[in-house]
């Protein structure tokens, strides 16, 4: 069974229509208690960093996820479910992440500029990848593929061996996946990524 967090700010039933055209057994639960009982548990996230991560706490999301990340069950997150993977955020302030990726959550510097012209924040639309490292995530993905982003705020690794694919966006590279052990997740949103999204979403069913 695979869980997807139900905690008030997820794109949820798009990512849940996915895993059911691919034919997995998929929930939505607010309940933390059925994280214990699933085999793969999925982190959405869409919003700002500090509701995301005070919504995950105070429905007491947190123990049950990190127990389940310790018993060595596989964990997707998706957008700002992979930045609250992170040490801290600095959107609307300073905000302490969960601490199971080392690094921190940064905004995108204003003033970028590519071909004469000024990027615009969010970085929003498709954009390709680059495959740093073979995530179970990207069996059979193609590096460059083009999936699809929303975000103002990036994550800055701070070990590289945890960045299993990245992105440009003007004069930054930014991570754009993350793989580390059971921990998988993709700044980019697999639910709106298409065929390349949906690859991806059975890779994690599969596991």
């Amino acid at each position: 069974m695979i869980n997807i967090i139900d905690y008030e700010m997820g794109n949820l039933r798009s990512v849940e229509k996915a895993f059911e055209k691919l034919g997995f057994a998929v929930r939505v639960s607010a309940d933390p208690n059925d994280i214990v009982t699933a085999d793969k548990v999925v982190l959405p996230g869409v919003g700002a960093f500090r509701d995301c991560i005070h919504n995950l706490r105070e429905g007491g999301f947190v123990g049950p996820l990190l127990t389940h990340v310790a018993a060595g069950k596989p964990l997707l997150g998706i957008c700002v479910g992979m930045q609250m993977l992170f040490d801290e955020s600095e959107e609307f302030g300073r905000h302490q992440g969960l601490g199971l990726i080392p690094g921190k959550v940064v905004h995108f510097p204003s003033g970028m500029v590519e071909g004469g012209e000024r990027l615009k924040v969010p970085h929003m639309g498709w954009n390709n990848i680059n495959i740093k490292k073979r995530s179970p995530l990207f069996t059979g993905i193609e590096d460059g593929s083009f999936v699809y982003f929303v975000h103002s705020y990036y994550c800055a690794a701070k070990n590289q061996v945890d960045v299993a694919a990245s992105c440009r966006y003007g004069d930054v590279e930014f991570c754009a996946s993350v793989w580390r052990d059971n921990i998988m997740a993709t700044q980019f949103h697999p639910e709106k990524s298409q065929t390349i999204g949906l690859n991806i979403f059975k890779n994690f069913g599969e596991l």
